[in-house]
């Protein structure tokens, strides 16, 4: 099949399967932001982030390792997936020594058994679930998103609205959701055949830790850049204060969930076409992505007070102030995964934790900096800055390996614009709902050339 087709055709199966799921935190608003209050939003969502780090850290990154190498013709599947799975349960073992070390944390003492059981099933469903993708069992891959989205609906009014369990609830609300999804995969995809308790190649067992060791931080630092500022929030400003940014940086996920949905899709193809001509695929494929992203940005920043309003309760609805920046600063990180593609088909996962590293630190000194002076606005501003410049270093760095021919007016325009939209909305100057409608519209014409031309080169493929 055509090579953009059948990147194409993986999206659409990806999306059906993956959006409603993607999906899943908003629908969920309305019910969480009525139940909780803003100090139990923070809460939760230090929660969530402590168990988003120790993730990486229990399974060494191994999930990653395990889509790249399952995606090789030469590997063995059962090594591969053996490997991933034995890697992952030592982790969880070792974790769980140190459970009642999370007790004398203060910030998650009062979660730490709910974090745990998060981190093991999320675990294990990440293991399952790349390898699923790397034997490119999309459709599968696509029903499990599905499976996912009503067990979480139904976990969550169970355990938020009847049982009112609060924080604990929502965390136990995702927990049972992915183990049931893990025993879906293995009975469905008999994942069992692939398990093999002796003799697993060394060979293919050290290469695939030396790709994904060097991920654990990598991750870890990725998840700095996104999330220390919530701590920072939280020491600077209190819990409830973070429970504000956190509901702000629900909107921008939905620019995210569109990302994955195309990057899940995205990287099976990016390893399985091979060198012909990847140069100018990978530059046709990022002008028609860099596209999607502006629009939907642009057109999210414009909509920003009445998403707001109709996802969460009033008590939240002063969060919209600080989302426009974290729009913007949503589409680099989307870039910033996107440029991550060429580290993962080259397997250079060592240039990937340097690049982290180097955006972290940026993103925890501006942090200092910026809450104290700006508040939470501060903490969006300081995580903007840091995704550009981590883009910028990815940008001149994976020209090494695959040139994508940037068109550096067409990004500068988008970015001023968004620029702009985000400086009326904030002022909320007269007439502001027009000149917002306006700059959409010019948003729209300079994007639309690259996804006509997506568009038409699939229907006459």
């Amino acid at each position: 099949m055509d090579q953009y087709r059948k990147l194409a055709k993986n999206t659409v199966i990806v999306g059906i399967g993956s959006f409603s799921s993607k999906l899943l935190v908003f629908f969920l608003m309305p019910i969480t932001t009525r139940i909780l209050t803003k100090a139990e939003m923070g809460s939760y969502d230090l929660a969530f982030q402590t168990a988003s780090l120790l993730y990486p850290v229990v399974s060494l990154g191994v999930a990653n390792a395990i889509l790249r190498f399952g995606l090789d013709k030469n590997e063995d599947k059962t090594d591969v997936f053996s490997t991933g799975l034995f890697t992952s349960l030592i982790g969880l073992l070792v974790l769980l020594a140190f459970v009642p070390l999370g007790g004398r944390v203060d910030a998650i003492s009062q979660n730490t058994l709910g974090i745990y059981l998060y981190v093991f099933f999320a675990t294990l469903h990440a293991v399952c679930s790349c390898f699923i993708r790397a034997c490119e069992q999309v459709k599968l891959y696509a029903a499990d998103g599905i499976l996912c989205t009503v067990l979480m609906v139904l976990f969550t009014v169970l355990f938020l609205v009847v049982f009112k369990m609060g924080v604990t609830g929502y965390l136990l609300a995702t927990s049972a959701s992915n183990a049931v999804s893990i025993i879906f995969l293995f009975i469905r995809a008999k994942l069992y055949r692939y398990i093999r308790l002796r003799g697993l190649n060394r060979k293919t067992a050290l290469a695939m830790l030396k790709y994904s060791v060097p991920l654990m931080p990598s991750m870890i630092f990725w998840w700095i850049t996104n999330v220390s500022d919530r701590f920072l929030v939280t020491h600077f400003m209190g819990s409830a204060a973070n429970g504000l940014y956190a509901v702000s940086n629900k909107a921008p996920q939905i620019i995210v969930i569109v990302s994955n949905i195309f990057s899940d899709a995205w990287l099976i193809s990016a390893v399985t076409e091979g060198d012909r001509g990847r140069d100018n695929f990978f530059t046709k494929v990022f002008k028609s992505y860099q596209a999607v992203v502006f629009i939907g940005a642009s057109g999210l920043i414009m909509c920003a007070q009445l998403v707001t309003r109709i996802l969460v309760d009033a008590s939240f609805f002063e969060s919209w102030r600080f989302m426009p920046i974290l729009v913007i600063a949503t589409v680099f990180s989307c870039f910033v995964t996107f440029l991550q593609s060429i580290y993962f088909v080259e397997k250079k996962s060592v240039i990937s934790l340097v690049t982290m590293f180097a955006g972290a630190l940026v993103n925890v000194i501006l942090n200092l900096f910026l809450i104290p002076a700006y508040g939470i606005n501060g903490a969006a501003l300081s995580t903007l800055i840091c995704y550009i410049f981590v883009f910028v270093l990815r940008a001149v760095n994976t020209g090494n390996y695959i040139k994508i021919r940037f068109n550096i007016l067409t990004l500068g325009a988008n970015f001023l614009i968004l620029m702009a939209q985000t400086y009326i909305l904030l002022k909320e100057l007269s007439y502001w709902p027009i000149y917002e409608a306006a700059l959409f519209a010019i948003v729209l014409l300079l994007n639309f050339k690259p996804l006509l031309q997506s568009v038409q080169k699939i229907i006459k493929r």
